[in-house]
């Protein structure tokens, strides 16, 4: 799938909402990247459609300096993690 263009709209701790254009809202569970700068992005978990083209999100990460009006990209997948050698013997806190 192709991304998603949106921008985030309110910034609640680690609760993130993003709007998105009416026919291409991120399914429940997607990913949702937001580009930083000078650091890997942001990566949000759509929880839930609010209604009016919202997502609420939950933040994988500090959402310390985001701000609304940020560009937001809907990947069209769900969060991805490494598996094979590269994580044996690690411990994720999940």
């Amino acid at each position: 799938m192709v991304q998603t263009r949106g921008r985030v709209v309110q910034v609640l701790g680690g609760v993130v909402d993003v709007e998105f254009p009416p026919d291409q809202l991120p399914e429940v569970f997607d990913a949702v990247e937001v580009p930083r700068e000078n650091a890997e992005p942001l990566v949000l978990e759509v929880q839930k459609h609010l209604g009016n083209n919202w997502v609420r999100c939950v933040a994988m990460d500090s959402t310390d300096g985001l701000q609304r009006g940020a560009i937001a990209y809907g990947t069209g997948n769900p969060i991805r993690v490494p598996v094979g050698p590269e994580t044996l013997g690690r411990v994720f806190n999940v």
